[in-house]
């Protein structure tokens, strides 16, 4: 892999985890330094989960008892003209508890920045077996063959290096090196507006907040300007129009209103895109994450995408390189993730789409103490709870997706119905993720999942060990899951479901198929 951020350490660690030798190659010399992006949703926090690493990700991220509410401003020492309310990840668990109809994904989101969580992921991946972690080490150029993937580096010592490996993934960003080589265009709307990221630290900033504690701070000034608390409470990141060479305390300090430390830490330009590669691979070569598409970060589908790349990526070069499965499983991975890149692209779009139309509002009457700037303000918070609002809901786009009509989606699935942006409701058809639901003994069905293919049976088990065997033939494990639970029969309607390692529907029935041995052919990419 080419690109240790949180997608290419992610794909690192579930490659390591599923046997196969593994090569992380990053050329900056340590993990990120400053926070990037900030909310991992409730499908990247279900994967989390799933190898183990959801809960070390909470300990890093803002606390479970404070609410992720979003509010508008003139300043954070005056009570707030507008609040979006989002529950606190303590508030999500108590709903998710009690929730039994798999309307509600096992996990809550967790905010945790990006400077927290890559070096947690590093150390994740630097102890996994069959893993090795190189950084200083900037992939400069690759070939390829019917064989193998040949790489060059350099690193800052001067230093150059080859590597030989059977495949090849560019988890390398938004400028990527291997996009770039394997000449794949971006297609869509670049530079569409640039910003500035201003870190700065406040011991005492939060502790102050006497109107509402939150996770952002939008302000009616001239300069768009948005203040996001990180999870420790203490580093804070500024959003602004404002130039690289601006004076940034004193801004800080006027729009935070009251007497605080504030000392700025960096800052850097950004850019506003939305960009979708034309191919996620080339041969032996793949893209994952920032590679492969770049978004608005309304929303939260930029890492999350790439998160859901990373762990799609993983099994399918696990069953090739592992022999048992075909040259189809990796055909799969662009049939299913570019759609979903597509879609969630244009959902980033659609929320940014809402901030310009409250911001157009903010005109410098809005900030004076009279009845007309009154009446502005009013206006203005009406317009963003609409518009602004857009961004933080979209429970659609993170889990309602389907790989319906992917090549080892069986039972004659075919593309699903046009996904819901903004709503999640549960589906048990091949292609969609296996709603979360409670076992009667309090276990969640989806750790009840072992990591390679699931068979769930409600009741029924003729044809169950056959198909096992054929699986066991091919090198492959096949958990049976017999589930006795009545009130999952409204959702889980067939009596069989295989479940990929994903934990997506690969295939449904009421009866194990007579050929047993073409339906594995089929969800294995062999046929």
């Amino acid at each position: 892999m080419a690109g240790a951020g949180p997608v290419g350490l992610c794909l690192a660690i579930d490659l390591g985890r599923r046997g196969v030798r593994t090569l992380l190659l990053e050329r900056n010399k340590t993990p990120a330094h400053w926070p990037k992006m900030d909310r991992t949703n409730a499908r990247s926090m279900e994967l989390f989960r799933r190898i183990g690493l959801a809960d070390r990700i909470r300990q890093l991220g803002f606390p479970a008892d404070v609410p992720m509410d979003v509010f508008l401003t003139r300043s954070m020492a005056e009570p707030p003209l507008a609040v979006l309310q989002f529950p606190s990840v303590a508030q999500w668990r108590e709903r998710i508890g009690a929730c039994h109809d798999g309307s509600l994904p096992l996990e809550p989101y967790q905010l945790v920045a990006q400077n927290r969580l890559e070096p947690m992921l590093k150390q994740v991946a630097e102890a996994t077996p069959n893993v090795t972690v190189r950084y200083d080490c900037e992939v400069t150029d690759f070939e390829q063959d019917d064989d193998q993937v040949t790489v060059r580096t350099a690193s800052s010592d001067g230093s150059a290096h080859s590597f030989s490996a059977s495949y090849l993934a560019g988890c390398d960003g938004g400028v990527s090196t291997i996009r770039k080589r394997c000449g794949i265009a971006l297609q869509g709307q670049g530079n569409i507006r640039e910003l500035r990221q201003v870190v700065f630290y406040s011991p005492d900033l939060f502790d102050k907040l006497n109107y509402g504690r939150g996770r952002h701070y939008s302000f009616l000034d001239a300069h768009g300007s948005l203040i996001v608390i990180q999870g420790d409470r203490k580093e804070f990141t500024l959003h602004t129009d404002l130039p690289e060479d601006t004076d940034f305390e004193p801004v800080i300090a006027g729009l935070v209103g009251f007497p605080c430390e504030i000392r700025v830490l960096h800052v850097a330009s950004w850019r506003h895109n939305l960009l979708l590669a034309e191919r996620y691979r080339d041969r032996r070569v793949f893209l994952a994450g920032d590679s492969a598409h770049l978004v608005i970060p309304t929303g939260g589908l930029g890492m999350n995408t790439g998160l859901g790349d990373a762990f799609d990526l993983a099994w399918k070069l696990a069953g090739r390189i592992r022999g048992w499965g075909g040259e189809g499983l990796l055909a799969s991975y662009e049939a299913e993730r570019r759609p979903v890149g597509a879609f969630n692209v244009a959902a980033a779009g659609w929320a940014a789409e809402g901030v310009p139309v409250w911001r157009a509002l903010c005109r410098p009457e809005a900030l004076q103490d009279t009845e007309q700037g009154a009446d502005l303000r009013h206006e203005i918070a009406k317009s963003f709870t609409v518009n602004h609002g857009r961004m933080h809901g979209m429970r659609g786009a993170e889990s309602a997706y389907s790989y319906a009509g992917s090549p080892i989606v069986a039972d004659g699935a075919t593309p699903a119905e046009k996904w819901d942006r903004d709503c999640y409701a549960p589906h048990t058809r091949p292609g969609f993720r296996i709603p979360h639901m409670w076992l009667r003994s309090g276990t969640a069905l989806q750790d009840m999942m072992g990591m390679e293919f699931n068979l769930l049976s409600f009741g029924a088990t003729d044809g169950a060990a056959a198909l096992a065997e054929v699986f066991r033939a091919r090198g492959i494990e096949l958990k049976l899951v017999a589930l006795d639970e009545p009130h999952m029969r409204d959702l889980y309607d067939r009596d069989f479901y295989l479940v990929r390692p994903d934990l997506h529907i690969a295939w449904s029935g009421d009866e194990i198929p007579a050929d047993a041995a073409a339906l594995v052919d089929i969800v294995t990419g062999r046929a």
